[in-house]
């Protein structure tokens, strides 16, 4: 898939808040700070369209991407920041299910890790949830530049151990900083999507 065109559509806070679209949408989930707005720009080739570099758990806020009008990238709120309220964990928490489980156009999950770190209790839950939800996913381990090549198949294998992912489940190594896995990362999801060919 060539991208070329992209733009920001909307912010939202609730449902209400929605684009009225049909197109394809891709949810992009992971650890406040893991680096999701990055793989955004990263799967968009662009540099600066989502913001990156916010206070962490700091916002309820999903936002919408279009690319190519073939489809739409959604930048969900992180989860997992320690030093976010109870109430703040919930309020994510219904923002994150009201869109996940409500939303009819929503046809892959991005799961977004540190390929440095094994994945926390909270990923833990969060891979859960959407295998539980039955929706296909892939895994992208980001950051793959921050450590040696001869350790990229271990600690694909120990994200895989970690999170029971069951083979047939894409893990792939990127790095949103060197550009690299980029090719693999789309054709992994048109593999998934194949109605973004016919569009």
């Amino acid at each position: 898939m060539i991208i070329k065109w992209s733009e920001h559509v909307t912010t939202a806070v609730n449902p209400e808040g929605y684009p009225k679209s049909d197109l394809p949408e891709i949810a992009v989930v992971g650890r406040s700070n893991v680096g999701k707005s990055s793989i955004i720009n990263f799967l968009l080739n662009r540099k600066n369209l989502a913001r990156v570099g916010e206070i962490p758990g700091k916002t309820r806020q999903i936002n919408f991407f279009n690319a190519e009008n073939k489809l739409l990238l959604v930048d969900l709120p992180g989860y997992g920041y320690a030093k976010v309220s109870k109430e703040e964990k919930k309020k994510w928490q219904e923002n994150v299910e009201a869109y996940l489980l409500g939303r009819p156009q929503l046809s892959l999950i991005i799961m977004v890790l540190d390929i440095r770190h094994k994945p926390t209790e909270d990923d833990k839950l969060m891979y859960n949830w959407i295998c539980t939800m039955g929706k296909p996913h892939v895994v992208l381990a980001n950051k793959s530049d921050k450590i040696s090549r001869s350790y990229l198949s271990g600690n694909i294998n120990q994200i895989r151990e970690t999170l029971q992912i069951v083979p047939g489940v894409p893990v792939i190594a990127v790095s949103s900083k060197k550009r690299t896995g980029w090719n693999e990362a789309w054709s992994c999801i048109i593999e998934m999507i194949p109605d973004l060919i016919k569009i």
